[in-house]
């Protein structure tokens, strides 16, 4: 069997213990997934690392819809970033870019001053990078140890060549983390093509709340109206059918 890390997506502590009942080895903890996942909160972090004890890397989003931020959004995102630091994060999940998609490297710097030992992972800021070559070469400088990334495309079933060419310029500097888009029809011919050792999962089921069901004309969210009786959760089974493809790095 092929070894791997499985790396879950989560927005929640519910979230968190399915995963980990799936197999997880490592947790990536967000809200707000459906804008690609912003800050959880410190309480969702502190629940989430008495509950598992598999590593918790947290998100530092300080809103959704692009990376460059203005001055009281950083701040935000640094006040964030100390505090899931001092409640147990065992890693900061983040990305910084500039108004023409180039690296911020000022507030990447001093993001990775901040993480110190903890583990240091740019997001997928990197899939929209004029030059990503430049822009890996410039983390690996600052010290950044890991990249989530979808290999520029939309899909990672579609970047698996540029990935793989990450994984070889990286020359083992920095970790090459392959996600979305990952199911099981595609997780083998993802690490076979990439060549990577770990990779990045999220996949959902809906669960139920009928709490709102005296009164189904009122709607909380926003233009979208989405329905105010359902959620997503993490779908631990599949998560479980993916670890089947492989045994855990962890062990």
């Amino acid at each position: 069997m092929r070894k791997f890390l499985l790396e879950v997506c989560c927005g929640s502590v519910e979230d968190v213990l399915a995963a980990k009942e799936g197999g997880a080895d490592r947790v990536e903890l967000n809200s707000c997934l459906f804008h690609g996942g912003l800050t959880p909160s410190v309480g969702e972090l502190i629940v989430a690392k008495r509950a598992v004890d598999i590593p918790v890397m947290t998100m530092v989003r300080p809103r959704q819809g692009g990376f460059c931020y203005t001055d009281a959004e950083y701040r935000t995102a640094l006040a964030d970033a100390e505090q899931l630091l001092a409640h147990g994060a065992d890693g900061l999940v983040f990305g910084f870019l500039n108004p023409d998609g180039t690296l911020d490297k000022a507030r990447t710097k001093e993001l990775v001053r901040l993480a110190g030992k903890k583990t240091k992972v740019f997001h997928r800021a990197i899939d929209v990078a004029p030059d990503w070559k430049e822009m890996l070469s410039q983390l690996i400088e600052l010290g950044v140890d890991r990249v989530l990334t979808s290999g520029l495309a939309p899909d990672v079933f579609y970047g698996v060549d540029t990935i793989r060419e990450m994984v070889e310029f990286a020359q083992g500097a920095i970790e090459i983390l392959p996600g979305a888009g990952v199911n099981l029809k595609n997780v083998d011919r993802i690490l076979d093509a990439t060549g990577c050792g770990q990779i990045h999962v999220a996949s959902f089921t809906q669960r139920y709340d009928t709490s709102t069901q005296n009164n189904r004309d009122v709607f909380y969210g926003g233009a979208l109206y989405p329905p105010e009786d359902r959620y997503d959760v993490i779908n631990g089974a599949y998560i479980a059918e993916i670890r089947a493809h492989g045994e855990t790095t962890m062990r």
